[in-house]
């Protein structure tokens, strides 16, 4: 599956950062994300819910053959764990997505967390049948441990990872995710690359979320006390930025955008401004040396704060 070297991620336009943007704002950003050159466009059932898939599938309609499209599955409100990867679950459910994204196919669906009351290879089965019916193109996986990769990889051949990963949120390096990537030719997609808003340099102890709204309120990490006791990580940024005539944001996204070709960060904004911004990291080449002098100066700090809260962090797969 062929994409933009950097994609755009619906979510924070709809739901979770916040109150919902007008979806006459979010269609035009995304538009403009297409024009300035993406193709990868990544949302969720549980979104809104839905109301991110109905504005993708609003915004990218005249464009639906120019763009690639990412969805999810597995949330269940109704279910005592919040999940449900039932093959009959997803077969139900592909239909309500394909609907609201007005197309005939999903290019990549992923399971958006691992199910452990389902087999993973029933799994990547029900999708492999999706596949062959032609309603979706590529099967992906949402925060699976690096066992769970490989036992659905023998089923249907996993097309893409997309893990929290970030200059600040170094898992997929220790967790053997980003190295099963490599072994088995899949590509990885960060969501989450300026650290939830951490690395652009805005955010500080003084930010104020509202939890009614905006869920990175209820995550350690972005308590006042961890919000400044992890300043040095946007410090470092900053001074890079400065050297490279560059944003702080643009930084983080070249440095992911450096790690390896295969691996496509997915930022999401509702602002025109921040959209170019992000695009802009794509002319920030960090040399060896920047990169090297990032990770001695990175080596010796310490990340506050658990990346989200205990309930979520349950629905991580940290099998091994």
């Amino acid at each position: 599956m062929e994409v933009s070297e950097m994609g755009a991620g619906a979510m924070s336009i709809s739901a979770n950062y916040g109150p919902p943007a007008d979806i006459n704002q979010g269609i035009r950003v995304l538009r403009e994300a297409h024009e300035r050159g993406v193709t990868f466009f990544d949302t969720a059932e549980v979104y809104g819910p839905h109301t991110s898939e109905e504005l993708v599938g609003q915004a990218l309609a005249p464009l639906r053959d120019e763009v690639r499209i990412a969805t999810k599955f597995g949330f269940d409100s109704k279910a005592k764990s919040g999940l449900n990867s039932r093959p009959d679950r997803i077969r139900e459910v592909v239909e309500g997505s394909l609907k609201r994204l007005r197309t005939d196919r999903i290019d990549l669906y992923y399971q958006h967390r691992v199910d452990p009351d389902v087999p993973i290879e029933d799994v990547a089965g029900a999708v492999k049948e999706l596949i062959a019916e032609g309603k979706v193109l590529h099967f992906g996986l949402s925060e699976p441990s690096a066992r769970t990769i490989r036992r659905a990889h023998a089923v249907q051949p996993v097309t893409a990872i997309q893990t929290e990963y970030s200059l600040m949120e170094r898992d997929p390096e220790k967790n053997g995710v980003l190295a099963i990537c490599e072994e088995l030719g899949i590509g990885f997609v960060p969501w989450g690359p300026m650290g939830m808003g951490y690395l652009t340099g805005t955010i500080n102890a003084r930010s104020k979320l509202d939890p009614k709204t905006d869920i990175r309120a209820t995550f350690d990490r972005f308590s006042p006390e961890n919000l400044a006791a992890n300043m040095p990580v946007v410090d470092l940024l900053r001074r890079i930025a400065k050297s490279e005539n560059a944003t702080p944001s643009q930084v983080a996204l070249a440095w992911l955008l450096a790690q390896k070709p295969w691996i496509v960060p997915i930022p999401g904004t509702r602002n025109p401004k921040h959209l170019n911004e992000n695009l802009g990291a794509l002319n920030v080449q960090l040399s060896p040396g920047d990169l090297g002098e990032i990770e001695t100066a990175f080596a010796g700090i310490e990340v506050y704060g658990e990346r989200m809260n205990e309930m979520q962090m349950q629905m991580v797969d940290q099998t091994v």
